[in-house]
């Protein structure tokens, strides 16, 4: 099976890998990384989330070969019952050759209310707002943003895993659901 990743980032394509070498024959698999646009803002907010995911599985989809694309993006989500009224969740669009489109999302998580005012006030993407709330360079391509604030517990790339095994389990229950139309 040919899987291609509509990003260039090695922590969504290693999580990928990790979630279909689970459920697949590892032999089978071919894995890759393609640089593609999201079309939507640096910071997505709400649905913009949902629908950079499935930009990002449309446009690595492209070469006929592929037998599905994986797109992956992370954003912000209104809650307004949450301390700062935002969580910040990570979302998945597997794509197949013949159009379906299933989804599948990340646990969410608040980030410290200093971060969201610069990301609201400051017009600032999460990555680098927590780059300089902590002092650091590149943390999105590293533990994220969510490694730093659980202590190490969980990782950018364990959030992208939980995604793309919700997205996956309509595709590996294939006569429980692949017969329903996706709604436009």
């Amino acid at each position: 099976m040919k899987i291609a990743v509509g990003s260039s980032n090695p922590l969504k394509i290693k999580a990928v890998k990790n979630v279909f070498s689970q459920i697949y024959s590892e032999n089978n698999l071919e894995i890759f990384g393609k640089k593609v646009d999201s079309k939507i803002p640096a910071q997505p907010f709400d649905i913009e989330t949902i629908e950079g995911s499935i930009n990002r599985a449309k446009e690595a989809i492209q070469d006929v070969d592929i037998d599905l694309s994986v797109g992956l993006e992370a954003g912000l989500f209104h809650f307004p019952l949450t301390l700062t009224g935002y969580l910040d969740i990570h979302w998945c669009a597997i794509l197949d050759r013949k159009g379906k489109i299933t989804l599948g999302c990340s646990p969410g998580f608040e980030l410290p209310p200093k971060v969201i005012r610069q990301i609201i006030k400051e017009d600032k993407e999460v990555g680098e707002a927590m780059d300089m709330f902590l002092g650091m360079k590149n943390i999105g391509r590293k533990m994220g943003a969510i490694g730093h604030l659980s202590k190490g517990v969980l990782e950018r790339k364990n959030l992208n895993e939980y995604a793309i095994m919700m997205a996956l389990i309509p595709r590996i229950n294939e006569e429980d659901y692949l017969d329903i139309p996706n709604q436009k």
